[in-house]
């Protein structure tokens, strides 16, 4: 009997892997699973309706990207930064949101100041909605203004990068996020919008620091509540991964 996969299994296997990765992706920056949840190998298996060793894999990405963190002989959990974490992840943000946001207004065409406009009117659609629905969907569009305008920076490798601070502070803003004020302020982005579009980015810098300054210091140190692993992925529709194999 041959036992070795064929590439064919082999790639059906990684888009398996990948499909969970993007399911428990979404989950977690959408606050759907809280930090510190168990994320159960047979359990994501039975979820997705994939073997342990596919869902092995990716609970493995989800490690790799710091949204999970897989402990010996305890399995695997949704990340749970501590406080020193959360100052680590938002100076990381200082360190390189500033020069992005100068980059990104040095290349800037009236397309992208369109995309970014569009953007921060799709942040402004949630702001007057209530409920945990509409303020996981408001953060993710908050998230959303960074990514978009870090993708007009010329720099893949710092907008790849971002995309995971961005994810990563998600976590933290879950935790320690104070009745919502910490989500990326939408008069902030305005203004940010506002000195691109007149070509200042010097000014489009100060007040991207100026914003992550903000964010951070409305952090407090009280945990939140989650939903279980099953509860946050639910309903699973095992098409989305036949479309996969």
């Amino acid at each position: 009997m041959n036992l070795i996969a064929s590439p064919s299994t082999d790639a059906a296997n990684e888009d398996r892997a990948r499909a969970i990765r993007d399911r428990l992706h979404d989950a977690i920056v959408d606050h759907r699973l809280a930090p510190g949840t168990k994320l159960n190998e047979a359990e994501v298996g039975a979820l997705f309706g994939v073997s342990r060793t596919v869902a092995r894999a990716g609970l493995q990405m989800l490690a790799y990207e710091g949204l999970a963190r897989i402990e010996r002989n305890r399995g695997a959990f949704v990340a749970q930064p501590s406080p020193d974490e959360a100052r680590q992840i938002f100076e990381a943000r200082r360190s390189i949101e500033p020069g992005i946001a100068r980059r990104a207004c040095e290349q800037l065409t009236a397309e992208g100041l369109e995309t970014i406009a569009a953007q921060l009117e799709a942040e402004a659609a949630f702001l007057d909605r209530r409920g945990p629905q509409a303020r996981r969907a408001e953060i993710k569009a908050s998230g959303d203004f960074h990514l978009v305008l870090a993708s007009f920076a010329g720099n893949p490798i710092l907008a790849r990068f971002l995309a995971e601070l961005v994810a990563r502070s998600s976590l933290v803003i879950a935790l320690y996020g104070r009745s919502g004020a910490s989500s990326c302020g939408h008069t902030h982005h305005g203004e940010i919008l506002d000195a691109l579009k007149a070509g200042e980015g010097d000014e489009a810098a100060h007040l991207m620091l100026r914003h992550l300054d903000h964010i951070e210091a409305d952090l407090d140190l009280r945990l939140r509540g989650g939903n279980s692993l099953r509860d946050a992925v639910a309903p699973w529709e095992p098409s989305v991964l036949a479309q996969n194999s």
